[in-house]
């Protein structure tokens, strides 16, 4: 039986409703320590307690919102390990998305264009993200009509692989564009 509670879950006599809803899938234990068959529905907090007890284990509340709470017999070490378990596989599961970075300079030429579409594309073939900039060094920032005109042309390219999240921005010395692959395209 759990003494220290460091997840906010109520256990045994820190649960103050008079009653609780029983949950749960070890009820025949619970009806061997009752003498009588004991079904999931809502009992005296008490008695639950006791039957937790008489089993070497714990009345965990397990939704304290509900109305009464919903409560589970278990051993607690057991349901909390199982719950970080369950968070471990959801995000384990969840998409990490990785963002790969294409610099440009305002007078990229055209070879050196197409080489960095080919690898635009196969990263987002990959699921990735693309962020392609042009950095303006000096006084080539009053070239900004030309970088913006090949952010604007590398988004053309690749509107079959991605699609842009927003129109080009320049922020200081950098215009950039971020292009995020289409559904369809990702090939693992």
């Amino acid at each position: 039986m759990a003494d220290q509670n460091k997840d906010n879950l109520r256990l045994n006599e820190q649960i103050k409703n008079y009653t609780i809803r029983l949950t749960g899938d070890d009820f025949d234990a619970i009806s061997e320590v009752a003498g009588k068959t004991i079904e999931p529905g809502i009992y005296d907090t008490n008695q639950a307690i006791r039957w937790a007890y008489e089993l070497g284990m714990d009345l965990i509340e397990i939704s304290g919102k509900a109305d009464p709470p919903v409560c589970k017999i278990t051993d607690y070490n057991k349901f909390i390990y199982n719950r970080k378990k369950k968070e471990k596989e959801i995000k384990a599961k969840s998409a990490k998305v990785v963002v790969k970075v294409l610099r440009f300079g305002p007078n990229t030429d055209e070879h050196d264009f197409d080489f960095k579409i080919k690898h635009a594309i196969k990263f987002l073939e990959e699921g990735s993200k693309v962020k392609a900039y042009v950095q303006f060094k000096g006084r080539a920032i009053v070239y900004k009509d030309r970088g913006e005109l090949l952010l604007l042309k590398f988004i053309k390219e690749l509107e079959n692989y991605a699609s842009a999240e927003e129109l080009p921005k320049l922020e200081g010395k950098r215009m950039f564009v971020t292009m995020s692959p289409k559904k369809g395209v990702v090939k693992n």
